[in-house]
């Protein structure tokens, strides 16, 4: 007999792939277009509300009328035609409107549909990067830091506010309130939506730069989800870096986070096997690694070697992956010199995680159990209860030592606490390896 909704499932797949496609779309674009529409509406929370306008009108429209060529053009043109009748509807910004279309007539245009693509143009300026100067308001002195780098990963990044939690190790609550009193406080202040001039760019680099690694970071290792990589983001978090790089170029720690970046994106085809799974580095195919983007690293880290008297964190860290770069095998690392570079990066910017690290350089340079030790220590720290690279270090550590039902439960512990697929398969895979549960 035929059901009637049989009827109804190739629509239904037809929604569901449009649907796919809208998030995917999304996913890769929401950063520009919260940017360029911030670009007219100088506010950053009205900028994230216009745009949601827009990804509303693509769930209705998509999955009636079919998915347009470019999609990001489509919800950037929407977005922009909502920038515009708000500006047209707000009395404050009466005579913004008015110069506008003074504009628009000198440029010989109408109020048509492609009036964002002739608006755009008609402001552009020396830097033309509507994500640059979303970084720099995101990143303003009037937020706190935790604030500047929360509301930029949200806004730039396109993560969630779990994602974001999850990378600051605080809970999902905190991070939510910390975006909300941010675009608050942006508003409040009337922040422009600009690049700051060359004599004001020091105070705001050091928390750009967070930021910028935090997005690259989000790429290199995603928090959660099936993939294992999200290049997207590191080539987004690159070209950032290198424009910063292009604005600032006597700043050594720009070059240096560029350097860091460099390098680790020389490895991101050989983190994941023919299935998408984990690869990690010691068992990478290094032929896989790409030669050129480790030679723009080395050179960027050289840059910072000469502008600076001594290297600041993202120079060490870049020295650091500039060790495993040279190497032409992984029995070839100079895990001594790396442990030694651990050193100087703890006592420059002591914390948790960098002591984590440190205990595998240590491990790899003088064996298991010295790392152990310092990774026991770290057991009691609470920022680290929830994060599940503990667990999972601690389990390599105790497997090299012989400690398989140790070892075993560390593994399985820290695919408990991964909230990314890839992951955790390939923690639940060691924690098989060690033997019988």
């Amino acid at each position: 007999m035929h059901s009637p909704d049989a009827d109804r499932l190739p629509q239904l797949a037809s929604q569901s792939a449009s649907h796919r496609s809208i998030e995917a779309v999304w996913r890769m674009e929401s950063a520009k277009i919260i940017a360029g529409v911030a670009r007219l509406v100088h506010d950053l929370g009205l900028a994230e509300e216009l745009a949601q306008d827009a990804l509303v009108a693509a769930l209705e429209q998509w999955p009636q009328e079919g998915v347009p060529r470019n999609g990001g053009a489509w919800l950037m043109t929407v977005a922009k035609r909502r920038a515009i009748d708000w500006l047209r509807n707000h009395t404050l910004q009466e005579r913004k409107v008015e110069e506008l279309g003074q504009e628009m007539e000198t440029l010989g245009q109408a109020v048509t549909p492609d009036f964002s693509e002739a608006l755009g143009a008609a402001l552009d300026d020396d830097i033309g990067d509507d994500l640059l100067r979303l970084v720099f308001t995101a990143c303003h002195p009037v937020l706190s830091r935790e604030a500047r780098v929360a509301l930029t990963l949200r806004l730039l990044g396109g993560l969630t506010t779990d994602e974001i939690a999850r990378a600051f190790l605080v809970p999902e609550a905190t991070v939510a309130q910390r975006i909300v009193r941010a675009k608050r406080s942006l508003a409040e202040a009337r922040v422009p939506f600009e690049v700051p001039r060359a004599d004001e760019l020091g105070a705001h680099l050091q928390s750009v730069l967070e930021v910028i690694y935090l997005i690259f970071n989000e790429g290199y290792s995603a928090t959660a989800g099936e993939a294992w990589l999200r290049p997207a983001l590191c080539d987004e978090a690159l070209r950032l870096g290198r424009i910063l790089a292009e604005l600032t170029p006597q700043e050594p720690e720009v070059h240096g986070l560029v350097a860091l970046m460099e390098i680790q994106a020389s490895r991101l085809a050989a983190r994941v096997g023919p299935k998408g799974e984990p690869v990690l580095l010691l068992d990478q195919n290094r032929a896989r690694w790409d030669h050129l983007l480790i030679q723009r690293g080395l050179a960027a880290l050289q840059r910072a070697t000469v502008l600076g008297d001594a290297l600041g964190p993202y120079a060490l860290q870049a020295a650091i992956t500039a060790c495993h770069a040279r190497a032409r095998s992984a029995d070839q690392t100079d895990w001594v010199r790396i442990a030694a570079l651990y050193d100087a990066l703890a006592a420059l910017t002591p914390s948790p995680v960098v002591e984590l690290n440190r205990a595998v350089a240590l491990s790899m340079a003088f064996g298991p159990a010295a790392g152990l030790e310092l990774v026991d220590a770290l057991t009691q720290e609470p920022t680290l209860q929830g994060y599940h690279l503990l667990p999972s270090v601690r389990g390599d550590l105790l497997a090299k030592l012989g400690r398989m039902e140790e070892a075993q439960a560390e593994f399985m512990r820290a695919a408990s606490l991964t909230r990314n697929t890839r992951e955790r398969n390939l923690l639940l895979e060691r924690a098989t390896a060690c033997g019988p549960a």
